[in-house]
């Protein structure tokens, strides 16, 4: 299953990038979402190699995740792969210079099945598909709406 978005920000792509790449802010902000993050890896510096453990509700069900980060490119994209017992997944966010002050962010969510039960998952997520997709599409929105908002109340 694969979903795609993008947004255009009213930003600098080097200031778009320090925000997606916050990954304490973005922990937070999944705590208060309640999942569970914990940081597994012992890096200092931001880039490849770095790595979360979760934890989360979906649907209905307890599920565990390990995030790693396996590129960094800054200021253009990162990409982090997920698996867990029965999924993996991967997340690209790359981010294009339209100007200036104008930047186009494009995420890529894709998940495959590692387990018939996963399949099964999956499957039923495709019924609701269309819901999903604007569900995602209005996330992603939202995110470069605050990305934007923070820019302008710098400036």
């Amino acid at each position: 299953m694969k979903f795609v978005e993008r947004e255009d920000i009213e930003a600098p792509i080097e200031y778009v990038f320090s925000q997606i790449s916050d990954f304490p802010a973005l922990e937070r902000s999944a705590m208060r979402r309640g999942a569970e993050v914990q940081r597994v890896d012992d890096q200092e510096q931001r880039g490849i190699g770095m790595a979360w453990q979760t934890s989360f509700m979906l649907r209905g069900k307890r599920r565990d995740m390990r995030l790693e980060m396996t590129d960094y490119d800054a200021p253009n994209c990162l990409v982090v792969e997920s698996s867990s017992a029965n999924l993996a997944g991967h997340m690209m966010i790359d981010l294009v210079a339209l100007s200036r002050r104008r930047t186009r962010m494009s995420v890529e969510i894709f998940v495959k099945p590692k387990t018939l039960s996963a399949r099964l998952l999956l499957q039923s997520l495709k019924l609701a598909r269309t819901n999903l997709t604007r569900r995602f599409a209005l996330r992603v929105a939202a995110y470069a709406k605050e990305v934007e908002d923070r820019f302008k109340a710098m400036v």
